[in-house]
């Protein structure tokens, strides 16, 4: 017989307090905090690749609409199947980590990114369903590794914020060094730019190895244990709770700030992946534009890490706005001032602004949301958010069909006013579930 769930709050002001106090480590040796930092840089890895995936599309699509002879809605598949990937990925980390554990879960993961990139490899002999399949099981690996990745390092008792914000910013650099390496590969012969993915799956080789040798398989208890932190904000695995699943599902709170994230990451995408088209056909950039990509993915990243003074001394919540009315007066600019060079530097500075809400947003959750309830609950809103990576795209990609790639930047401009929108209905108070 089910118990009785029911949703309570304590009142927290994020613009008053910026943070919740977390339990503190008690004195750790010096073999733990080396052990954390070598978490974190395995975990940073992971996080790399999932941007160095997103920010290589962008660069490619030019030469995968050439090479197939595909409309931009047909070539916007690629966005979709990702996105089915990923919410099958993230749905079934929810429930393989209380039976496997997080050690395996990311090598599980990195297989999957293995065989996905390898099948775009090889797409010069291959048509372009097989091509959309390894889109398809790269976001099954990508779902894996990330919502593990997250919920560890929002886990973390010491300086999470300061982690989170490390942790993401490689998923800019990621997102930075891909589009210079797929321009190098669009300006190959005909069909040679899908050679680009055979670098790829090297990165994820090197990613499955680093993680085995760092977390060794081991549950997320076991590798908190390792680093000092006996006190832990998950449940153990392992163990069957399966109410834990219908608590999250309960909270009101996850689901808010799920859809902030799902305009967020669709947006950041959005940008990041129809940026070159918009530069090509609009702006008249030339096969160069793909370094235009790679300003916005450095701005992202730079922001994750160069904002963080900020971000604690305005509060997060506040900070949230003033970087989305940034963001939309830059998004103006570029829209209706015929500029490349200009365009070129307001699309770094959007993706600068853009850069740290989503470690906010996950710093946020970790705030709000119970404890015991945090990795399944970070496990369905990233699995929900990257389902807007795949959304936005694909509209945007659709309406550019009808009415131009010109339409990408008025598109882009009301997705931000509804985030900033959306950021006034996300919660700022403890929720507590009571079973």
């Amino acid at each position: 017989m089910d118990t009785p769930t029911s949703e309570k709050s304590i009142n927290l002001d994020q613009a008053i307090l910026p943070s919740l106090p977390r339990p503190s480590l008690p004195r750790r040796t010096r073999a733990e905090r080396w052990s954390e930092h070598y978490q974190i840089i395995a975990l940073s890895g992971t996080l790399f690749l999932s941007g160095w995936n997103d920010g290589s599309l962008g660069p490619l699509i030019p030469k995968i609409q050439e090479f197939y002879h595909l409309s931009y809605t047909i070539v916007s598949l690629l966005f979709v199947f990702k996105c089915t990937g990923y919410i099958l990925g993230a749905i079934g980390s929810m429930g393989l980590t209380e039976k496997y554990g997080f050690g395996k879960l990311l090598i599980v993961g990195a297989a999957f990114q293995i065989v996905g990139n390898s099948l775009q490899s090889a797409a010069l002999g291959l048509p372009f369903p097989v091509f959309v399949l390894g889109n398809f099981l790269t976001g099954v690996g990508l779902a894996t590794q990330n919502a593990q990745s997250t919920a560890y390092v929002a886990s973390l008792s010491s300086a999470p914020e300061a982690k989170m914000g490390i942790t993401q910013a490689a998923y800019g650099a990621g997102a930075l060094v891909s589009p210079l390496v797929a321009t190098q590969f669009t300006r190959l012969s005909h069909g040679k730019w899908s050679y680009s993915y055979i670098i790829t799956v090297g990165l994820n080789l090197l990613n499955a190895v680093h993680c085995a040798v760092v977390f060794r398989g081991k549950t997320q208890r076991e590798c908190l244990s390792s680093i000092g932190q006996r006190e832990q904000h998950v449940p153990a695995e392992g163990v069957d709770e399966p109410s834990y699943l219908r608590q999250m599902l309960s909270i009101k709170a996850v689901h808010l700030l799920a859809l902030f994230l799902f305009v967020y990451v669709g947006t950041e995408v959005t940008i990041g992946g129809w940026i070159v088209s918009f530069m090509i056909t609009v702006r008249h950039g030339g096969s160069s534009s793909g370094y235009i990509s790679a300003g916005f993915w450095g701005g992202l990243m730079l922001g994750r890490v160069l904002l963080l003074p900020l971000n604690k001394l305005i509060g997060e919540v506040r900070a949230v706005y003033v970087y989305t009315a940034t963001a939309i007066g830059l998004e103006l600019l570029i829209y209706l001032v015929p500029s490349l060079l200009l365009s070129s530097i307001s699309v770094a500075l959007v993706g600068l602004c853009l850069g740290p809400m989503f470690p906010i947003g996950m710093n946020h959750a970790a705030r709000i949301l119970p404890p015991k309830l945090l990795t399944a609950s970070i496990a369905w809103v990233a699995g929900i958010s990257i389902s807007g990576a795949a959304v936005l795209p694909f509209v945007t990609g659709a309406i550019a069909g009808q009415r131009g790639i010109g339409s990408l930047e008025p598109f882009v401009i009301g997705m931000l006013v509804l985030l900033g929108l959306l950021w006034t209905t996300v919660p700022r108070k403890r929720v507590l579930v009571l079973v």
